[in-house]
């Protein structure tokens, strides 16, 4: 994903400016470099990067801290960079959903794979829950729906084929979904019980 906006985060200027002379030069853009992870939260909101690369040793909420923030608040990917490789800072890592671990110092080599699937998993993630989402949805909307058809075939004495046209056919003429038809249905009949 060339072109991709990026955030970089570390307390040492000199990897810093190495990191974004990579990114640079790999044809993707670094729209922010902090040191900090209060400021690294706050202009990922504002910025909305594509990708966040942060140090896992950093002053505020640590990089492993920010990096579960931005994944429960589906902001972005994150890379986590380290000066050496620890079993419990992967133990962490995985537990606060980071792409990828790279130890320093940072090579091209190793880090055109690390962003490019970085950035391709996250798409795939935010493409699959949508699909969840969607689906949960429907299946929400088939079971009012068959709540509804349930009372008119008690109430209007329709079969269920009969009650579902009734529903389909309210649906079409108030140009309401019929997700929307079934809860007025249901509505209603509530409102006759009480």
């Amino acid at each position: 994903m060339a072109n991709a906006r990026i955030l970089i985060v570390d307390t040492d200027y000199a990897s810093l400016k190495h990191l974004k002379s990579l990114l640079t030069k790999l044809d993707f853009m670094v729209v922010g470099e902090v040191c900090d992870g209060p400021a690294a939260l706050k202009l990922a909101r504002t910025r909305e990067p594509d990708l966040l690369i942060i140090h896992d040793k950093i002053p505020g909420l640590g990089g492993l801290e920010v990096a579960r923030i931005m994944y429960e608040d589906k902001i972005g990917p994150i890379i986590i960079t380290t000066d050496y490789l620890q079993q419990e800072l992967l133990i962490k890592a995985k537990e606060a959903r980071v792409s990828s671990i790279l130890v320093k110092p940072l090579e091209e080599y190793h880090l055109l794979p690390a962003v490019e699937l970085a950035l391709g998993n996250y798409q795939e993630i935010i493409k699959l829950e949508k699909q969840i989402k969607e689906l949960k949805h429907n299946i929400e909307t088939r079971k009012l729906v068959e709540k509804a058809k349930g009372i008119l075939m008690k109430t209007s004495h329709l079969n269920e084929e009969e009650a579902f046209r009734r529903i389909q056919k309210q649906s079409m003429n108030k140009r309401m979904s019929m997700r929307a038809v079934a809860e007025a249905i249901l509505m209603a009949h509530a409102m006759q019980d009480v």
